[in-house]
């Protein structure tokens, strides 16, 4: 049984905050409240406005990357309303792939404009990272490549919306990165590419025959669920790494949310329909956000203490 196209028109900015997966954007918020929370143990203070301009300039990055994905999968006939996962606006008929892509593009002007301000205050490693991520925010959907479309999705993930983000956020905080900063970031990524392995892996069967080859394709589902646990266990190890010489005041507050990363594991592993993985899918990305800001107050308090 197939699901035909809706004729109902919704607004912009229904198409907004339905296109945009409002329920992810945490993934773009999780690495610069981390990166912050670091900067504020090394440094004993952070510029508030920098901090809330990088989180309204990620979010933005973030929310135009998930409606040009929307837009061009729609258009490209990869989304279908039969699709298991939530609905997407353009493959729904809800709105025109032209406009989803304007939508898009309205929010990295937005992160362009902030852009301008953070370069001010970080010099030019920011303009490179702040053209490097409108550039993968095309890059992840379009061209004749997508990543979105190949097996380097989880890494892309890891690199930018991990490393490149919790450092850039360091950076603008403390004009310098260390290797902590790098190790944080990894274990921000891997979260996130533990989402993106979850909502692969539901949608392998509609991907393959769209002619995609997604890391859970090319790996098959045995190996997917390897995967993710990797990605998921990594994060906590990278912690107890950065924190080997802290060893008077170690920040472990994260570690508090272990048991539901592992929790999260054994889900992935018993999962049997798409409604139990696109559960997951929010919860992964739940677990990446309170890691995040466990390590943000953890050391934030022991540097107030």
């Amino acid at each position: 049984m197939t699901t035909s196209p809706s004729t109902i028109q919704l607004s912009p900015w229904n198409v907004l905050v339905i296109g945009s997966r409002p329920k992810t954007l945490t993934i773009a918020a999780s690495p610069i409240i981390a990166g912050a929370g670091l900067a504020f143990y090394d440094l004993g203070f952070i510029n508030p406005i920098t901090l809330i301009l990088t989180l309204i300039a990620g979010l933005a990055i973030q929310a135009g990357t998930n409606l040009y994905n929307d837009a061009a999968d729609g258009a490209a006939g990869n989304d279908t309303p039969a699709r298991l996962g939530p609905p997407r606006v353009t493959a729904m008929g809800y709105a025109s792939s032209t406009d989803v892509k304007r939508l898009a593009i309205g929010c990295f002007a937005l992160a362009a404009c902030i852009g301008f301000y953070l370069i001010y205050i970080g010099g030019w490693p920011i303009l490179a990272i702040g053209l490097l991520s409108l550039a993968s925010g095309y890059a992840y959907s379009g061209g004749p490549y997508p990543i979105s479309h190949s097996p380097l999705g989880e890494v892309f993930v890891i690199g930018f919306f991990g490393v490149i983000a919790v450092t850039g956020t360091y950076f603008l905080q403390t004009n310098t990165v260390t290797i902590n900063a790098v190790l944080l970031g990894l274990a921000i990524g891997f979260f996130g590419a533990a989402v993106l392995m979850v909502n692969n892996h539901r949608d392998r069967q509609e991907d393959k025959k769209a002619g995609r080859r997604t890391l859970a394709i090319v790996s098959g589902p045995k190996a997917s669920k390897w995967f993710l646990a990797s990605f998921i266990a990594s994060p906590f190890i990278l912690l107890l790494i950065i924190e080997r010489k802290a060893m008077t005041d170690p920040n472990l507050l994260p570690l508090m949310v272990f048991p539901f990363g592992a929790f999260l594991i054994y889900k992935f592993w018993q999962a049997k329909s798409g409604f139990d993985l696109n559960m997951l899918l929010i919860q992964t990305a739940k677990l990446q956000f309170a890691f995040s800001v466990l390590y943000a107050v953890g050391a934030v308090g022991i540097k107030l203490g």
